[in-house]
Formats: C-alpha cells, sequence, structure tokens
C-alpha cells in the first residue's frame, strides 16, 4: 500500500473492517496492520521503497493475462444495493458483470488492488 493510514481508512470506510493491530517488520522494512471484519482478516503492508501496481494489474481483463493471484472474492446478497452503498463511500468501481451466469463488480482499493464481490 502507499499509505498505511490510507488503507486502514479505505478498508473500514468502504468495507466495514476494523484495526486490529499496527506493528513494524524491520528486515522487510515494512510498516504493517491486522484490520478484522467477523473473523476475516486483512493484513495491510507499507514498504519502504515499493513500487506502484503495474497499470495491467488494475484492470480485471488484462488482469486475466498475468499469471498468479488475481483476487479475492465476497458474495454479496444485492449487487445492485452494493453498488449504490460503494459509490456513495467513494469507491473506485473498476469493472461491473451483469451477464446471464452471473452478476458482479471489481472494486479497486486505495493502492489499485481488485476485490470481486459477486451476487449468488
Amino acid at each position: 500500500m502507499p499509505s498505511l493510514d490510507d488503507a486502514i481508512d479505505w478498508y473500514g470506510r468502504v468495507l466495514g473492517f476494523e484495526l486490529e493491530r499496527r506493528f513494524y517488520i524491520e528486515a522487510a522494512k515494512s510498516h504493517a496492520a491486522m484490520v478484522r471484519k467477523g473473523p476475516l482478516r486483512f493484513e495491510l503492508f507499507e514498504v519502504e521503497g515499493a513500487a506502484p501496481l503495474p497499470a495491467d494489474r488494475r484492470h480485471p481483463p488484462a488482469d486475466l493475462k498475468t499469471h498468479g493471484n488475481k483476487h479475492v472474492a465476497f458474495r454479496v446478497d444485492d449487487l445492485e444495493a452494493f453498488l449504490v452503498e460503494v459509490e456513495a463511500k467513494g469507491a473506485d468501481v473498476a469493472f461491473v458483470v451483469r451477464e446471464a451466469f452471473g452478476k458482479g463488480c471489481f472494486l479497486r482499493d486505495c493502492a489499485g488492488n481488485l476485490i470481486e464481490f459477486v451476487e449468488e
């Protein structure tokens, strides 16, 4: 993450995560934090000298063409209601899918990482 404070704020404001703890990892030159929502935890990092996320990893169709982990996905009950909610919170909606096989969207967090939300 470019800014740990920004990431803690974004995950809290947009997705409802709470800060569990902050710490520093000397060997990695990294400020880190654990954020939590129920039993789910994300570990966030601000690493000295880290490169920004490449542009092709910020767009779902382009990201699929790169090997490696893609993103996490969460279920939402109602995609349209979810989109209204996160857009009101200033979220960056990267991509929306409304197809016969299903509906979903991708948000970009404050560092550009993709997070998918799927209506079942």
